[in-house]
């Protein structure tokens, strides 16, 4: 429950007063008063630890394969010199594990690899390469499956972003000169945030070490947390008036200042994520992370901003079915409405400010090239696995503002996604095939799939930071099939078309930091 560690990390650390400024606090003050100092960075100044990285990195994979062994005795985790030689004969298939699993349990192992190269000193890029190497140690040696050609990619990418997310926000966490219940308060959250950097700092002895200087390898750039708890409504689900209700919460956090120039990477990032308490949904339904690789201010005025930039891209979007008249265990076109993850995404884009009396408008786009990804699909059934692998494209647009002093704010969201899967196959093993079977080699049905999702919020202002909050979600999931369908007898077609939708309501207190 690394997520819910997040939020309860930086509400305690606001507690212990670390440092912080609104978004719009610091727009305010950038277009009022000229351009901000970049706050500090010591990484570089950091000296590198080659083989405690390393060390780092391959204790994680043999601690992890033995708990997968000896514990939960995985099929998987039975390996020998004769599954390893396999593995390397045989090469790279895609993998029919759960969604959840390959876009977002193993990104978060790849963060984990990340952050040993980042704890040891070593910059976002030099890290990658730990969560390649991580990665490739595991598919290739620590399991008895062949290897996957969707972790090799999703893994290190991915775990770039939620590593370098959890590990500057780790750093919020930290301050060298505290002592006692204080600093063992910080560096429990810390570590809990980032594993491999509190582990790092237990062996190092800098965990406990008072120094004069708090030792914030990032300084104390501004950020903004909004946290979210109510209600959400699910209905219009697969074309039918169908209601489920239950609880939900969301965390959405933006760190730095997202107008400045830079060329490090994630110096701005926003973390977005979406939790559900409500019988047949997943409890984690939504973790979206935009995070700048290099970007450039080319306009600073006292009342507009405007800034061109590179930008990563990770999301996910998860749903089960909230109808009743299905047969458990069964999955039927579109009894699902959408699935959707990239885990392997980044683009151009664009970030828009503008100050007027009384009223702040800010604008985001962004388009992005899609290296990997998967959505949910129809027809595709093996193992766990109910969804395309593809590639494609997206596009992004968002707009946010306030009125009447900030008593008023509202958002809108749009974003669209396509992914095409080539490699086709039609399985006549039926929908339960032992889970020991070696994963079949495909992408899933040959298709064009696209995701489309429309957000819209409201919030007013009911006292200090405190805000009711309205928002509103439109899913709609389609695909285009590139397959013969019989029409009659003497009579077929190539190519038809399935969508499938949901609209969530939620109703919320959102408490701001």
């Amino acid at each position: 429950m690394i997520r819910i560690f997040l939020l309860l990390a930086v509400l305690i650390g606001a507690v212990f007063n670390v440092q912080s400024q609104s978004i719009d606090s610091l727009f305010l003050y950038k277009i009022g008063n000229g351009k901000m100092s970049h706050f500090c960075d010591t990484t570089n100044c950091k000296k590198k630890h080659f083989w405690r990285a390393v060390g780092e990195t391959f204790g994680l994979n043999v601690g992890l394969w033995a708990f997968d062994r000896y514990v939960l005795k995985g099929h998987y985790s039975y390996i020998s010199l004769k599954t390893i030689k396999a593995n390397f004969k045989h090469g790279f298939d895609w993998d029919n594990d759960h969604l959840s699993t390959n876009m977002f349990a193993h990104p978060y192992h790849g963060s984990l690899y990340f952050n040993a190269g980042r704890a040891n000193g070593f910059n976002f890029w030099q890290s990658e390469l730990f969560a390649l190497g991580g990665s490739a140690m595991w598919e290739l040696f620590m399991e008895s499956e062949y290897p996957s050609k969707n972790d090799i990619i999703a893994t290190p990418i991915g775990g770039a972003a939620l590593g370098e997310v959890f590990y500057r926000t780790s750093d919020l966490m930290l301050d060298n000169r505290t002592s006692g219940s204080e600093r063992f308060g910080r560096e429990a959250l810390s570590f809990l945030l980032s594993p491999m950097r509190g582990l790092t700092r237990i062996l190092t002895g800098e965990a406990w070490e008072r120094k004069s200087i708090a030792g914030k390898e990032f300084g104390n750039p501004p950020y903004k947390l909004d946290v979210s708890l109510g209600t959400r409504l699910l209905t219009s689900h697969d074309n039918d008036c169908l209601l489920k209700a239950g609880a939900s919460a969301r965390i959405d956090l933006e760190y730095g200042d997202c107008y400045s120039s830079s060329r490090k990477p994630y110096d701005y990032f926003s973390l977005l994520m979406e939790l559900n308490v409500m019988k047949t949904q997943p409890v984690f339904s939504r973790v979206e992370i935009i995070g700048s690789l290099f970007t450039k201010e080319v306009i600073d005025t006292k009342r507009c901003n405007l800034t061109l930039g590179l930008y990563q891209h990770f999301d996910f979007f998860d749903s089960d079915t909230i109808r009743t008249d299905y047969t458990p265990g069964v999955l039927e076109p579109c009894v699902v409405p959408y699935k959707l993850g990239t885990p392997a995404s980044a683009g151009g884009g664009i970030m828009f400010g503008c100050q007027l009396p009384r009223f702040t408008l800010h604008a985001v786009g962004h388009v992005n090239g899609i290296l990997l990804g998967g959505v949910l699909s129809d027809f595709y059934r093996f193992y766990h696995r109910n969804y395309n692998w593809g590639s494609g494209f997206s596009a992004k647009l968002k707009l946010k503002g306030s009125v009447c002093d900030d008593k008023i704010s509202f958002s809108l969201n749009n974003q669209f996604y396509r992914l095409y899967s080539r490699n086709d196959w039609y399985s006549d093993k039926g929908y339960s095939p032992n889970p020991a079977d070696p994963p079949v080699d495909v992408e899933g049905d040959s298709s064009r799939g696209t995701f489309y999702h429309l957000e819209g919020q409201i919030d007013y202002k009911v006292w200090n930071n405190l805000s009711l909050t309205a928002r509103c979600d439109w899913f709609r999931r389609s695909t285009l099939y590139n397959r013969s369908v019989g029409i009659s007898s003497s009579l077929s077609a190539y190519g038809f078309f399935i969508d499938s939708k949901q609209l969530s309501f939620q109703l919320m207190l959102t408490y701001s930091l």
